[in-house]
């Protein structure tokens, strides 16, 4: 095999192993509600 074929054969491969490499799950931690503000206007 010449050396493009090889090179272009090996530059597939990586990118076909990059794309079927498992992905990591992103992490979502749940922030408490914060609680409103009381209004103590005029008419309280």
């Amino acid at each position: 095999m010449s050396k493009t074929v090889r090179a272009v054969l090996a530059l597939s491969l990586v990118a076909f192993v990059a794309a079927c490499a498992k992905k990591e799950e992103p992490v979502y931690v749940a922030e408490p509600v914060s609680q409103e503000p009381v209004y103590t206007g005029k008419y309280k």
